[in-house]
C-alpha cells in the first residue's frame, strides 16, 4: 500500500512543509563541561555552582575528557565524521542566566561532521517506508542556567545550577516533510543517545529538547524562509509545532504577507507558537575563537576506546531479534525502541531458556508476546494493587517455564501472575496451593471423553458422518467437564484417537 505524502492544502493550492532539527542533548557526565562542578538534576538553586560557571574574574575553563568522550562515542552511533581537530568558539549574546557574556561552543570546526540516522515505515503514522535523514554535526557546548519567573511577584530570579552543563547540539539536515517523520526522528535520536548512555533522554527534564525550523514551499521549489521555534520538550509538541507553523506560514503567504525569519516560542496549552525575536545570523553573534581554550586534537587510541566502548544498537539489535531468534519484525522493532524494553526481554529470554533448558530462539516468541502482550496487559489491569517489585525476571521465567511444559494454561499464567504481583508468592506455591494447574493425566483426562462422548452420541454419528466443525464441541464439552484444567494438547490428542 502505497501512503499519501504529506501535504498541507492551502486555498491556492497543495504546499510541502520542509523541517530540520537542532536537538539540544545533555551530556551524562558528573561534571560540567568546563569545570568541576555536579550535574545532578533537581539540586536546591545555586548549589552546583563553581567560580567558573559564575564567571569569576579570571577563571579559566578547563574540558571534560568524559563529556568529550560522550560526544565522539554519539557520532560514532550514527556513522558520522569524527573530527580529529575541532576548535571552541566564543559565541557573543546577552542574556540574564548566562553570566559570562557569551556561550563557548564550536561554529567552524566542530567535533562532528556529517552522519546520518534511519526512520523505519510506518504505514499508521504515514511513513511510506524507511527514510535516511542526514546529520549536518553534532557540536558541544555549555548549556545557560535558568530564569524563573514564578517565585517573585516582581522580579525573576537566576539558577546557575545548570550554567556550564555540558550539551551536545545534534543538528539535521532539512530533510524531514511530515510531522510524523520528525516525530520518528526524534523517536530514534532518543533511543540511540540512551543505548549509548550519552543522554538520559528525558525530555520533561529538559535534558533533551528541540530547536523546531519549519518552513514551506510549493512542491518541489526552492526553500522558503523558516522560523524556529525553541526548547520544544516532547516529541508530541515537536509534531504540533510544525503542524501549526506549517499552516500559519501557509495562511501568511497566501493572504500576501511575508513569513519573517524569526525565533518562536510553543504555548502547549494553546498548540500555538508566537514570536520571541527577530532570528539572528551567525555574524550577529559575532563567533570567534576562544583564547583561553587550544584546539582538541584527538588520538587514535581514544577513539578506539570510544568506538569499542560501543553497545549494540537498535537496528543491530533488531535484525539479530528476527535472523537468529525469529521474532516478528513487529516484535522486534517494539522490543528494541526502549532501553528498558530490551533489557528486560533479554534478561526473561536468558532466564526461562535456562529454566526450560531450550535454546533462546525456541522460546524467543512466546517470551517476547509475554513481555509486550501479557505482562503489561497484566500490571495495567492490577493498578495500584500490583507491586512491581515482585514482577522479577525469575518469577516470570517460572511462569513461562510451566506454561511451555504445559503444567498451566494461558489463562492460568496470567492468574499466578496477578497473585505474584499481589503477594510475591512464587509462582510454583501458587499454582499447587490455588489450583491452578492443568491436568495432563492421559487416564483422568479419557474417562471424562469417554463420558463426554457417551453422553453425546449422536453428534459422535453427525462428526463420524462428516460434521468436522463438531470437533470443537466435543473440545468444549470436555474441557467444560474438566473445569477448564485440562491440558488442551492432551484433550485434542485423545479426542482425535478416540474420534478416529
Amino acid at each position: 500500500m502505497v501512503v499519501s505524502t504529506y501535504r498541507i492544502q492551502g486555498a491556492t493550492g497543495e504546499w510541502e512543509v520542509v523541517i530540520g532539527l537542532e536537538v539540544h542533548a545533555q551530556v551524562v557526565s558528573n561534571s560540567k563541561l568546563f569545570s568541576g562542578a555536579a550535574t545532578a538534576f533537581g539540586a536546591e538553586p545555586n548549589t552546583q555552582v563553581s567560580l567558573v560557571d559564575a564567571a569569576m574574574p579570571g577563571m579559566l575553563p578547563v574540558p571534560n575528557r568524559e563529556c568529550i568522550r560522550q560526544a565522539v562515542r554519539t557520532g560514532m552511533a550514527i556513522e558520522a565524521q569524527i573530527n580529529k581537530w575541532s576548535r571552541f568558539d566564543r559565541k557573543n549574546y546577552f542574556y540574564a542566566d548566562l553570566p559570562q557574556g557569551y556561550q563557548i561552543s564550536q561554529l567552524y570546526h566542530p567535533l562532528v561532521g556529517e552522519g546520518s540516522l534511519m526512520i523505519d515505515a510506518d504505514e499508521k503514522a504515514g511513513i511510506a517506508e524507511d527514510k535516511v535523514i542526514g546529520i549536518e554535526r553534532i557540536h558541544v557546548e555549555q548549556d545557560a542556567g535558568k530564569l524563573m519567573h514564578d517565585q517573585h511577584p516582581t522580579m525573576s530570579y537566576v539558577d546557575l545550577n545548570r550554567s556550564g552543563v555540558a550539551l551536545m547540539e545534534i543538528v539535521s539536515k532539512p530533510d524531514m516533510r511530515s510531522p510524523a517523520e520528525a516525530g520518528a526522528y526524534v523517536r530514534k535520536l532518543r533511543a540511540i543517545l540512551r543505548y549509548v548512555g550519552s543522554c538520559d533522554g528525558n525530555m520533561e527534564e529538559g535534558s533533551m529538547r528541540a530547536d523546531v525550523n519549519v518552513s514551506v514551499r510549493r512542491p518541489g521549489e526552492e526553500f522558503g524562509t523558516r522560523t524556529e521555534t525553541k526548547n520544544v520538550n516532547s516529541v508530541r509538541f515537536v509534531m504540533q509545532v510544525i503542524e501549526y507553523e506549517a499552516n500559519r506560514q501557509v495562511d501568511v503567504i497566501e493572504n500576501g504577507g511575508t513569513v519573517e525569519q524569526e525565533t518562536r516560542l510553543f504555548d502547549p496549552g494553546t498548540g500555538t507558537t508566537r514570536t520571541m525575536r527577530s532570528k539572528e545570523d551567525a555574524h550577529d553573534y559575532r563567533y570567534f575563537p576562544d583564547p583561553d581554550l587550544l584546539p582538541l586534537e584527538l588520538e587514535d587510541a581514544f577513539l578506539e576506546e570510544c568506538r569499542a566502548s560501543l553497545p549494540e544498537l537498535p537496528d543491530a539489535k533488531r535484525a539479530r531479534y528476527v535472523g537468529d531468534l525469529g521474532l516478528s519484525e513487529y516484535n522486534a522493532r517494539e522490543l528494541t525502541a526502549e532501553v528498558e524494553t530490551f533489557a528486560r526481554f533479554e534478561t526473561l529470554l536468558a532466564a526461562t531458556a535456562r529454566g526450560i533448558g531450550k535454546p533462546e530462539r525456541d522460546v524467543a516468541t512466546q517470551v517476547a508476546n509475554w513481555a509486550l502482550s501479557v505482562a503489561p496487559g497484566v500490571i495495567n489491569a492490577l493498578g495500584e494493587e500490583a507491586n512491581p517489585a515482585f514482577a522479577t525476571a525469575e518469577a516470570q521465567a517460572a511462569i513461562l517455564d510451566m506454561q511451555a511444559k504445559g503444567e498451566i494454561s494461558g489463562g492460568q499464567a496470567k492468574e499466578i501472575f496477578e497473585i505474584v504481583l499481589k503477594t510475591g508468592r512464587t509462582p510454583e506455591e501458587i499454582a499447587e496451593t490455588e489450583g491452578l494447574k492443568q491436568l495432563s493425566d492421559t487416564g483422568a483426562i479419557e474417562s471424562v471423553i469417554d463420558e463426554v462422548l457417551a453422553a453425546n452420541a449422536d453428534k459422535v454419528e453427525e462428526y463420524r458422518s462428516g460434521k468436522d466443525k463438531l470437533f470443537g464441541f466435543f473440545v468444549g464439552q470436555t474441557m467444560k467437564a474438566l473445569q477448564g484444567k485440562g491440558n488442551p494438547a492432551v484433550v485434542n490428542q485423545i479426542l482425535k484417537d478416540k474420534l478416529g
